[in-house]
């Protein structure tokens, strides 16, 4: 999951009675087959057709309750409808079915005497108000991005890997389409694929849409790479020829760094649209990108998504194939764990954002610029003072749909960001202790790349693996390192990293390029480090600092700024006040409505503007920059 630079215990259960496993013990030779109607997807509904190889007596179909990638028990169960099981063909007798009383995933049924199979017919509703990432807001009036676990039924007993499904799908007849998945036959507009593994269904998304584009990319490297992109309208498909560049140096880039491939092909699934949900979702042979319709036509849209390919990239690495041992369950039913997200998701974000910077897709200083943003974001968090990093890891799960209202004192996925300060402090330190001749390279080709080329598996690993790993690459005391800085509470961020690779956070009154790119594609007011709200375009406030000025005034998430000194709020209007404020003894005026209340606050504030920058530390190595440089070896014109 890519969590954007800007911004209790599930238990689910089996009956294991011995006629569930009787069932289950089938299912791993003859395959289920699972079709999908996806004409409807404009109106936000998919049909699904699934025939399942059963035997005689009591059955327990489940649906996916823990998605990988979204680290919690999403599957979006509350828009499943239309559920009819019958017996044997699509004219068989209708059997009825229990929702099990605990389990809201699992439906239990009896396959009466005779019958060899199942005739399931299920619904997906596309809707904004499914539960689980990758469900919400899906669709659109020309694309539409399937997600096999929205529509799947299956029996219970079996691991993932030991259940096989031949997947087939219908689209609207001039829509084209990408997935990692392999096509066979089509035949009376139903396109047929490969039989996979359940795992690897789940895993394979499929991106389809009228206005359609597939891009190959760095045509000398194999496995094959290709940018399937769809889009609301066929402008948005236009892609500069300098960022279709950018894209195959991060594949060159990737196998310079990590010495090794684990699939047999990757797509990136890029989704151009304001209609859809915006966010990235891994999986091992492609992935699930989504972004606004002019992120490619827009430079400053492209500079605020420039990590997200990079960043699911790298998890087909780290995270699919090297995948904490806790979230390796081997089923969509076991509760995961999150206690390792910062190396799933840390080291990603880390490695994301130097990969997008070492292939062009971004420059170094906007990676500067995007990382000063990140750290100094973090710095102003005081809910770290009474929860530590390990604690958002551990408690990811109830995390990812929080508000965003006092989210600085609660705290949220932190472990993306604050991963990402704690590996940039890792790879320092081992340029350090090995005189510059080692660094975090080494580890990510000893690391992830361990067992070379293979195809899509999942290898486990736990803390001391890590530790081991590091301590190959340069003897230290990494346990200590790393407990210690995921275990402090402490009222600042740890930026350690930045300032071993010579650079120090600081504050001034002009805004950097990403952060004035933020403004101009979100229309962010600049007001969070000097008064400590968080305002958007129409002046609601989403989040109020801790202990700011704004704070001890009396504001709150949720409240509307109507005026500024009098006048009618714009966001212009609030930062043309903020830089007033310097030397002015006058405090900043603010008339707020709460609930249909009104009320006059006085902001007692006369800093001015700030806005967080990293500044080189005089007469020290500059370790950013020999980060930063590409490792790969581009391929000469032809």
């Amino acid at each position: 999951m890519h969590r954007r630079r800007f911004s209790g215990l599930c238990l689910s259960f089996l009956i294991a009675v011995p006629a569930v496993w009787a069932q289950s013990s089938t299912q791993s030779s003859s395959p289920i087959q699972v079709t999908v109607d996806v004409t409807d997807a404009p109106r936000k509904i998919l049909h699904a057709h699934l025939v399942i190889p059963v035997q005689p007596g009591p059955l327990t179909l489940v649906y996916p309750k823990w998605i990988p990638g979204e680290h919690g028990p999403t599957g979006p169960i509350d828009n499943l409808a239309g559920l009819v099981i019958r017996a044997g063909g699509p004219e068989g007798r209708l059997l009825t079915w229990t929702r099990d009383d605990v389990n809201m995933f699992a439906f239990h049924v009896n396959v009466p005497e005779g019958t060899t199979s199942l005739d399931v017919r299920d619904d997906f509703l596309a809707t904004a108000a499914a539960s689980g990432f990758s469900a919400g807001a899906s669709t659109s009036a020309n694309l539409a991005m399937l997600s096999w676990n929205e529509i799947l039924l299956y029996p219970a007993g079996l691991q993932a890997s030991q259940i096989t499904l031949a997947p087939a799908v219908k689209l609207p007849s001039d829509w084209k389409y990408g997935t990692a998945l392999t096509k066979t036959t089509e035949a009376d507009g139903v396109i047929h694929f490969a039989p996979v593994t359940l795992e690897q269904l789940i895993d394979s998304p499929l991106l389809t849409g009228r206005y359609f584009a597939e891009f190959p990319l760095a045509p000398e490297v194999s496995p094959k790479h290709y940018l399937d992109l769809a889009a609301d309208g066929p402008e948005d498909l236009r892609i500069k020829p300098e960022a279709l560049a950018a894209f195959s140096n991060l594949i060159r880039e990737t196998g310079a760094l990590y010495r090794s491939r684990h699939y047999e092909s990757y797509h990136f699934l890029v989704t151009l649209s304001d209609q859809v949900a915006h966010f990235g979702l891994e999986h091992h042979q492609s992935s699930d990108d989504r972004v606004s319709e002019k992120t490619f036509l827009d430079d400053n849209l492209a500079l605020l998504s420039a990590d997200l390919l990079p960043h699911e990239f790298t998890h087909s690495w780290n995270g699919k194939y090297r995948r904490p041992a806790g979230l390796a369950t081997g089923n969509y039913e076991d509760p995961m764990k999150g206690d390792l997200l910062w190396v799933y998701e840390g080291l990603t974000q880390y490695l994301g954002d130097v990969l997008a910077a070492r292939s062009g897709i971004e420059t170094s200083d906007e990676y500067r610029g995007a990382l000063a943003y990140s750290a100094a974001t973090l710095d102003a968090r005081p809910g770290r003072t009474w929860r530590n990093l390990q604690d958002t890891a551990t408690s990811a799960q109830i995390l990812y749909d929080t508000s965003s209202q006092w989210d600085n004192w609660r705290r949220s996925v932190d472990y993306y960001q604050e991963g990402e300060l704690i590996w940039l402090d890792v790879d320092t330190t081992i340029r350090r202790l090995t005189h510059d001749k080692k660094s975090l390279n080494d580890f990510c080709a000893l690391f992830e790349g361990v067992g070379g080329n293979t195809p899509p598996k999942v290898v486990p690993y736990r803390f001391d693996d890590v530790v081991a790993a590091l301590n190959q690459v340069a003897p230290y005391d990494w346990a200590g390192f790393l407990r210690e800085r995921l275990n402090r509470k402490s009222s600042h961020a740890p930026l350690e990293g930045i300032e071993h690779a010579g650079y120090r956070l600081v504050y001034s009154d002009t805004p950097g390029e990403y952060i004035q790119a933020r403004e101009a594609a979100i229309g962010d007011a600049p007001a969070w480090w000097a008064l400590g709200i968080d305002v958007g375009s129409d002046g609601r406030i989403e989040d109020v600092l801790v202990g700011s000025v704004s704070d001890k005034a009396g504001l709150g998430p949720g409240m509307q700024i109507i005026a500024v000194n009098g006048r009618q709020y714009s966001a212009s209007l609030l930062g043309d006040a903020i830089t007033s404020s310097k030397g002015n003894t006058t405090p900043i005026e603010l008339i707020v409505v709460n609930t249909g209340y009104y009320k006059v606050i006085r902001l007692d504030y006369h800093d001015g503007l700030r806005f967080p920058h990293l500044e080189r530390i005089q007469g020290t190595p500059d370790l950013l920059d020999e980060i930063l440089k590409p490792m790969a070896t581009q391929p000469k014109p032809q």
